[in-house]
């Protein structure tokens, strides 16, 4: 039989002195590694810790910051991410990141990502996106052979799933409704909101529609672009948020005669809406449009109209959408969203199941 590796101590465990790769005074820093159960578990853990060791010799750079090397990974990896985006990935870095200053990326730990993660209890959307943006950075780094990857597995095994449940989508209320039809707005902003309220848009794909993409003989809107703001609020055209995006919308009936003689009276260069001189809104044009908009709709609602946004508007396409099923598809409700059906079902699935009449529809099933 062969002999034990390890001898069990006084205190009853197996233990063992180990490397850990770093250096204190020039000399080697050893630290103690345990086990309970036996001699061959003590083995099995050095054995494991000595590959982890062997695996961050391989790596290039040691000396590289985790800040540093996240704004390398920003800049490079997320160069073609939309500008939202772009901000989402920074705020993280900046303001959620920083207490890793200092900290060699080659050193992170599971205990980092943990506690840059405690720092944000309560916060379950930022807890979210600090993980994504996290998890991110390690896999490039890994790519990069600048993070051994095995070490990354330890650190996806603390990587638990957030439980973020985003605030429920929500329709126009019927003040809304009421106050959108009698709000005496320009014509600009009268057109502005009965396109987002007929043909469920994004907002960034309304500001970006121009004479050319409205076909009145077909009584379609071609989606084929939208428009993005930088940090300073410049715009710019992208293309729409994915494939699906790409889509012609029907104008309906009560939308076709106020937006041609908008196109036909009322428009000075290409683009339906623009600044002076024929330029795109700019974010801070857009908000002051938007504000006016809430003030009119204030001045003639019953109610105080709060916390309307543009996206509302798409929501409440939508949901008059879902309520006409089987009359139309959740296939083509897609379709027109410029989403996919897993989306339509995940957001909307509570109006078909109003909709439903279980009982009443095994009856006709088994009628005779």
């Amino acid at each position: 039989m062969a002999k034990a590796k390890y001898t069990k101590q006084k205190n009853g465990y197996f233990q063992a002195r180990v490397w850990d790769g770093s250096y204190v005074d020039g000399k080697k820093h050893y630290i103690t590694i345990r086990s309970k159960k036996s001699s061959k578990d003590l083995e099995t853990k050095v054995a494991a810790y000595n590959d982890k060791i062997k695996n961050l010799e391989t790596v290039r750079d040691k000396n590289i910051l985790f800040l540093d090397y996240a704004g390398r990974w920003l800049t490079v990896y997320k160069a073609e991410a939309t500008n939202n985006t772009k901000r989402m990935y920074r705020n993280i870095i900046e303001k959620h990141l920083r207490q890793m200053d200092g900290v060699r990326l080659c050193d992170v730990l599971p205990i980092h990502y943990q506690t840059v993660l405690n720092d944000a209890a309560g916060k379950k959307r930022i807890q979210q996106q600090l993980q994504i943006t996290f998890s991110q950075i390690m896999k490039a780094a890994v790519h990069d052979r600048l993070y051994p990857a095995n070490l990354l597995e330890d650190l996806k095994d603390v990587m638990k799933p957030i439980d973020y449940k985003a605030d429920e989508k929500r329709p126009l209320t019927a003040n809304e409704k009421k106050a959108m039809q009698d709000a005496d707005l320009s014509p600009s902003d009268r057109i502005f909101v009965d396109i987002l309220y007929c043909t469920g848009l994004r907002c960034g794909e309304v500001l970006a529609l121009t004479r050319f993409d409205i076909d009145f003989s077909k009584k379609i809107i071609n989606v084929n672009k939208a428009v993005e703001f930088d940090d300073a609020g410049k715009p710019s055209i992208k293309e729409p948020k994915s494939k699906n995006g790409f889509r012609q919308v029907p104008i309906p009936q009560q939308l076709y005669t106020s937006l041609e003689s908008y196109v036909r009276f009322c428009m000075k260069g290409t683009l339906l809406f623009s600044m002076q001189g024929g330029k795109m809104v700019s974010k801070s044009s857009y908000r002051r449009k938007w504000e006016r908009i809430i003030k009119e709709m204030n001045r003639v609602a019953e109610k105080p109209v709060c916390g309307l946004t543009a996206h509302i508007f798409r929501h409440n396409y939508c949901t008059s959408l879902c309520y006409q099923i089987p009359r139309i598809s959740i296939k083509n409700i897609a379709s027109l969203l410029g989403d996919d059906e897993a989306m339509v079902l995940r957001i909307y699935n509570h109006i078909m199941l109003e909709k439903e009449d279980t009982a009443g529809a095994v009856e006709a099933a088994l009628s005779m």
